[in-house]
Formats: C-alpha cells, structure tokens, sequence
C-alpha cells in the first residue's frame, strides 16, 4: 500500500508546493497539503499546528518544514503519527522524498582517519594534548606524532604515555629506527612506516605497522614486507605511497590498483597530504576524489595533515567525505545528493526560489518587512511598499529608506553584501541564516525544538530602549 504523506504549509508556500509536488509526477506515495492558517510556513508552533490540524486525517507520516522549531516527539504522541522536518526549502523536496522521505544516513563510515602532528617534536606536552583534542573532535581517529628528521624528540614517550591516557589511539612517524622503538615500547598503536627492511620491528612490539616499498614505487618490496609480517602472524596496513603530481602522481594511482588486484584482502592506507598539501586547489574537491578511490578499491585508511592554511580543515573534509562515499556506496549510487559539506564555494542548486517564485510572493506582501532573496538574475529585496533587483546591492540603497534608522540600515547592509556573496559565486542565500560554507566552517549549531532569538535589530532596540 502506498505510504500517505500529509504537507503542512503557510499560505505564501503553499502554491509553490502545489507545484513542486506536481511536478514529480506519478509517485510511489500519495499526498496531502493542508495550509496550517500562518503567512510564513517557518513561523508555524506546535501550539498552532495542536489547535488548527483537525484530526481525523489520513496519513503514516506528516512531513513539517525544514525550518519548524518545536518538539516533533510531542506532535507526533498527540496526534499518532510521525511528524518529521522536511528540506529547509521547498525546492530541495524532490531529493528529499527520492529517498523515500528519509534523510541520508551519515552517521556510519569505513575509514579511518590518522592525523599528523608534523612538527609533534617541537611542540611541548601540553600542547601536543591541545593540538590532538582538537583533531580528535574533527574526526581523526588516530593522531599520528610526526617525528622530524635531525630534531630531537626526548619527550615522545611522554607524549604517547599522555594522548593514550586520554583514551586516543596513537601512532609514531618517523624514519630513525630508535624512535619507533622508543614510541611502540611507550604503548603507540601504529608504526609508521616499516618496510621489507626494518619490519623485524612489528615482531617485538604489539604496535600495528604500516609497510611501505624499501624503493619508491617497489611495489615487489612492498610485498615481500607483507609476507615476512603474515609469515610472523603480524597484522598490518600497507601503503604503495601516493606521489604528488608531476612526481610520480599517475603511476603511483596505478600502483594502488595493483595493489588491490595482488592482495585483494589485506588492510590498506592511502596518505593523501601529498595531493592536498602540495597542490593549490581548494582541498574539499581534491579529498573527494581521493577518497572516492579509497571507496573503490576498499582503502579503509588515510594519513591526513595539515600543514599548508589551505588545508587547515582537511581532517573535517576527510570525515565529510567517508561519510558520503560509504553512504553511496551503500546505495550503489553515485556521491551525489547525500552531504554538501564538500561544496563550500558553490552549491548544487543555489537558488531554490525561481525569478517568478520571487515576483509572485513579493507581490502578496502588504507589510513594511523587508525580504531579500537571490535568484538567476540578481539580488531582490522587498517589502509591501516595493520590489527592487540588482547585482551590485549598492544599488538598491537609495530605494530603502532607511538614513534616519542606523540599525536596520546596518542589518540590511550586511544582509545585502551576504546575498551579493552568494548570488555572485551560486551560493544559497536565505535571509537571516549565515552562508554554509560546509566543512571549510565550523557550523552554527542550532536546536530546532525551541524557537529562535531575537535578532540583531531587535535585541539592539531592546538594548537602548529606555
């Protein structure tokens, strides 16, 4: 039996809705809107809703929107049905009801994440612990101490003793034999990186090691460190090592797929800092694709750092990112749809309100509010008294009216240059929200079980008043 959907709306959305809903077609659900009797579909309460939505109705689940603050639990225990938040807007309803009305699930993922501390040698104890926390709550599941080469680290065993006290699975970086042993003896989880060579090392100690070629690019050497470690019951990783580009960047793709074709089973990492370090192109894109590749050849390990300001969230990216991989993988499906966290600077629909969405609301505006929203040809504000558009907003200052009121001149300055920023690089825009930049910045986390404050121009009137 088809699933029974039930829409609540205010009165300005509702014909958008009408045609959103329209426009899917013959559907695997059937549907139902009902115009809860408010203006603007966000400014709906449970109090409302308890008092206006007549039971009894039909439906298994009423979908609210995006942007509704209250507790849907209550809802959904007084009337007997789930009550769930739809997109934030109407136009992002197709994606949201093709997956059978049900957000995507990224909690889960595949990967793990080790993240450099290069300079870990330099830094004292405490802010070594400072530096891991914060990597930690980024995603990494194992900090790696970088140890540098002819710098003296006599406090690494220390630092491992410190971040395993605080519950953080460690690993060692280092090319000096002596380190490695110092730091798998202090109780580090991973070694990094042994080769044919020196893998006698994971023997003695119970650290996992991470095998790399002897030579560069010696994918044979590689695999004589992987049967000297099966052959002494060692569980390890192994890394063929990514090269930058124009260094070696294409063969050493081709060495990973080798890889996998010759040991189809083992554990594999992938370091990606050679990629997204050494490159100068915004680290989201260049981390997608890479972790796209670790999705299809079953790479479940990644060395991440930062070290250049433009990867200053790469930990945050990696984590974005295989989230979304195992989710489509999951599904068969293409990375597409499932997280915008990787689309920082330009959004797959950046405009969900159509240049004829927008004249039609603006015309059944009768207050003096202004509303500023972008669409394909520019910037539009507007309010019961008029509807202006422009692509510079300095445009349209002379039109508001607003010389003799500095507060709300200097809220709809800043909400003006906002929506320029957006609409000049496909950004979505909505009016009193901050731009979403993704994993590139850390997001404002809001309850929508309670209702939102009061705003700038608001708490400043409230402020001076006497």
């Amino acid at each position: 039996m088809a699933e029974r959907l039930l829409f609540l709306t205010g009165h300005l959305a509702r014909s958008r809705l009408e045609r959103v809903l329209a426009d899917l077609g013959e559907t695997t659900f059937s549907y139902e809107i009902v115009d809860i009797g408010v203006k603007v579909a966000a400014l709906m309460t449970e109090e409302i809703i308890s008092r206006r939505l007549k039971p009894p109705f039909t439906a298994d689940r009423v979908i609210l929107p995006g942007r509704y603050r209250g507790d849907l639990a209550r809802l959904s225990d007084r009337f007997g049905v789930a009550f769930v938040r739809g997109p934030d807007e109407v136009a992002d309803l197709p994606a949201f009801l093709g997956r059978s009305g049900r957000p995507v699930d990224l909690s889960r993922h595949d990967m793990r994440i080790f993240a450099e501390i290069v300079d870990a040698s330099t830094l004292g104890i405490e802010a070594l612990v400072r530096r891991a926390m914060t990597l930690s709550a980024a995603g990494a599941d194992v900090i790696d101490l970088g140890c540098l080469p002819e710098t003296p680290f006599p406090h690494l065993a220390e630092a491992v003793r410190s971040l395993k006290a605080l519950g953080l699975k460690v690993s060692v970086d280092s090319a000096n034999i002596k380190e490695l042993e110092v730091g798998a003896a202090a109780g580090a989880d991973y070694l990094l990186s042994l080769t044919e060579e020196t893998v006698w090392l994971a023997e003695k100690y119970r650290a996992t090691p991470i095998l790399i070629p002897a030579a560069a690019g010696d994918l044979d050497s590689l695999g004589r460190a992987i049967s000297a470690a099966q052959t002494a019951g060692v569980s390890f990783i192994a890394d063929p090592v990514l090269d930058p580009i124009h260094f070696g960047f294409a063969a050493s793709i081709g060495r990973f797929i080798e890889a996998r074709k010759r040991w189809p089973d083992i554990a594999m990492m992938m370091g990606t800092g050679n990629l997204t370090e050494l490159t100068d192109a915004d680290s989201s894109g260049v981390t997608a694709v890479l972790a796209g590749l670790c999705s299809e050849l079953s790479i479940q390990n990644v060395l991440v750092v930062n070290v250049s300001p433009h990867t200053v969230r790469t930990v945050e990216e990696h984590d974005r990112a295989r989230r979304m991989m195992f989710a489509a993988k999951g599904d068969h499906a293409l990375p597409r749809g499932y997280d915008a966290g990787l689309l920082q600077v330009h959004d797959r629909k950046p405009y969900p309100h159509s240049i004829q969405d927008v004249d039609t609301l603006a015309a059944d505006v009768r207050d003096a509010n202004f509303r500023i929203m972008t669409a394909p040809d520019g910037v539009h504000i507007f309010n019961g008294k008029g509807h202006r558009t422009a692509q510079d907003v300095f445009e349209l200052f002379p039109g508001l009216g607003v010389e003799a009121d500095g507060a709300h001149a200097f809220y709809l300055g800043a909400e003006l240059t906002k929506a320029e920023i957006a609409w000049k690089l496909g950004k979505r825009y909505a009016q009193d929200e901050p731009l979403a930049w993704g994993a590139a910045a850390p997001e404002k986390q809001e309850d929508r079980t309670r209702l939102a404050e009061a705003g700038h121009t608001l708490r400043t009137k409230k402020d001076v008043a006497p």
